[in-house]
């Protein structure tokens, strides 16, 4: 009996080093600006994070050579609607930062996850850049949905 709950306790603490060590690291805090359709700053604790959406890209708006690239404005506009002055979780994946510093997340607004709702709605393009890979696979079903629905910068002029 002694061996069962022995080995029932290390199990027990296997089970639970494996379980923590794949949940994604998450951090929370206040949006306090919107840079464009795909950054943000955050704040966390005492200090604030520029933060660079994962897997997806919106045109620029403020690009120092290719300056405004066309619904650059709009793709800003609903990224601002979904979590200007919101509290959001920021699911962190394989690799945290790139090369320009900016903390890289899947941004959530309760159980929206607003990376995949710019896709969704048609205001963001998938941008795969491994190891962070976690969501391609749904980032491409929704970038398929919206452009054969005409959503968002799919949408004919």
């Amino acid at each position: 009996m002694a061996i069962v709950r022995a080995f029932g306790g290390v199990l027990l603490a296997l089970l639970t080093a494996v379980s923590v060590w794949s949940a994604p690291p998450a951090l929370g805090g206040s949006v306090v600006r919107v840079v464009d359709g795909d950054t943000i700053h955050v704040r966390i604790d005492a200090g604030v994070e520029k933060v660079r959406y994962i897997g997806v890209n919106t045109p620029e708006v403020h690009h120092p050579t290719k300056g405004e690239e066309p619904g650059g404005r709009e793709a800003a506009e609903v990224n601002r609607r979904l979590i200007e002055g919101k509290t959001v979780r920021l699911e962190l994946d394989v690799r945290e930062r790139d090369r320009y510093g900016r903390l890289l997340a899947y941004v959530w607004v309760g159980d929206v996850m607003v990376n995949a709702e710019l896709v969704r709605l048609g205001y963001a393009q998938v941008m795969t850049v491994p190891p962070n890979v976690r969501y391609q696979q749904l980032f491409l079903k929704l970038q398929r949905e919206a452009r054969e629905a005409g959503r968002g910068l799919w949408r004919s002029s």
